[in-house]
């Protein structure tokens, strides 16, 4: 056994980590400064910050069935190995969820994975995205658009996915700097590149299943990449976030950060119209989340509201869930039960006008230590 200062950490304290970078309160932290996202440098990682996650979200079509499909991968610094001398020490961890949404099955398949960065095993390359974690990983090339390869392999499913860029990225809040508070340090920086048009192939149940060739709006993908240095505002227990590829071409986010009594702390989101370089930002208090019907999770107990009503300075919207239960049970890597799953997009007239995914985290329980 190694000596305290060159001991590896175990892996409840790898949870510990995971859930402290993700969102515990309690803890002030440094604002961001103001700065101009550069490319290709910042679709890379930057270990130098706290926590950051690239987050994948899309619809595609296999064999005439619809099926949503997410994959994350998150990088949180440990701040209790920085000074251990030893290269075995968890400076910096890596942690992974995929999911599949089956929609003729009626069914969510879903899988986790964490890893101390380093030694071969798991990976998040600065220079540009380019992330493995054993044999999952995600992988972007191309100037100045964006091509994007996703591999996951699960004994359940699995994902084959070329996702390129049919747009710019989507730089949130001022040009790239995000906030998620009232106080200066709850911030991020954070750009998103929606309508990415998706290609490849799934596997289901020991079944390769090649992505149908069709036009958009088929086959769409939304990835978001945030980092940041700050925790949620201590009252806030968690997020209701949408991220929305319209079928005209248009890109819709609104975000809330919640408190326990459902009432809200802090708003965002934006929409950038078809063909058009300019960016609608939503202020703070200016995006209203109303929710019009709950599904109770049989396994956690907990109560979501799987069709809402959102008011935005763009217009107001319904998301409706297209399978009520697509809870995701993380506790193995993030420490978090959490709702993710592919919805439509409604007009205020009740018209489908697009399609994408709602998250909701903090339904279950505020993360929490082990």
């Amino acid at each position: 056994m190694l000596p305290a200062p060159f001991a590896p950490l175990r892996r409840r304290d790898w949870l510990r980590a995971a859930a402290v970078a993700l969102a515990l309160p309690g803890a002030a932290a440094w604002a961001l400064p103001p700065r101009t996202l550069e490319f290709p440098r910042d679709f890379g990682s930057h270990p130098e910050l706290r926590t950051e996650w690239w987050y994948i979200t899309g619809h595609v079509r296999a064999a005439a069935q619809l099926y949503g499909f997410q994959v994350t991968f998150f990088r949180s610094r440990v701040d209790a190995a920085r000074d251990m001398r030893s290269e075995l020490a968890a400076r910096q961890l890596v942690f992974a969820h995929a999911a599949l949404t089956d929609l003729g099955g009626r069914k969510l398949y879903h899988d986790q994975r964490i890893a101390r960065a380093g030694l071969g095993i798991a990976e998040a390359a600065t220079h540009d995205t380019a992330i493995h974690l054993r044999d999952w990983s995600l992988v972007r090339v191309g100037a100045p658009e964006s091509r994007y390869t996703a591999r996951i392999e699960t004994p359940d499913f699995g994902l084959d996915l070329t996702m390129q860029a049919t747009q710019p990225p989507l730089l949130q809040g001022a040009q790239g700097l995000s906030r998620k508070g009232p106080e200066p340090g709850q911030a991020s920086y954070y750009y998103s590149e929606p309508q990415l048009a998706v290609s490849g192939s799934l596997m289901l149940r020991g079944q390769q299943l090649t992505i149908d060739d069709a036009p958009a709006p088929a086959n769409r993908a939304w990835m978001d990449h945030e980092w940041s240095e700050a925790l949620m505002h201590p009252e806030a227990v968690g997020w209701d976030w949408i991220g929305m590829n319209l079928d005209d071409g248009s890109a819709l986010t609104a975000f809330r950060l919640r408190r326990a009594d459902g009432s809200t702390v802090w708003t965002g989101g934006s929409l950038r119209k078809a063909g058009h370089s300019a960016v609608q930002v939503f202020a703070n208090a200016s995006v209203r989340f109303t929710a019009r019907r709950t599904w109770t999770s049989a396994s956690s107990r907990a109560v979501y509201p799987v069709h809402w009503h959102i008011a935005t300075p763009a217009g107001d919207f319904a998301v409706r869930a297209l399978l009520d239960d697509q809870e995701l049970d993380s506790r193995s890597s993030t420490g978090a039960i959490y709702w993710e799953g592919l919805c439509d997009l409604l007009d205020a007239q009740g018209s489908r006008i697009g399609r994408g995914y709602l998250e909701m985290t903090g339904y279950a329980d505020r993360l929490h230590l082990k």
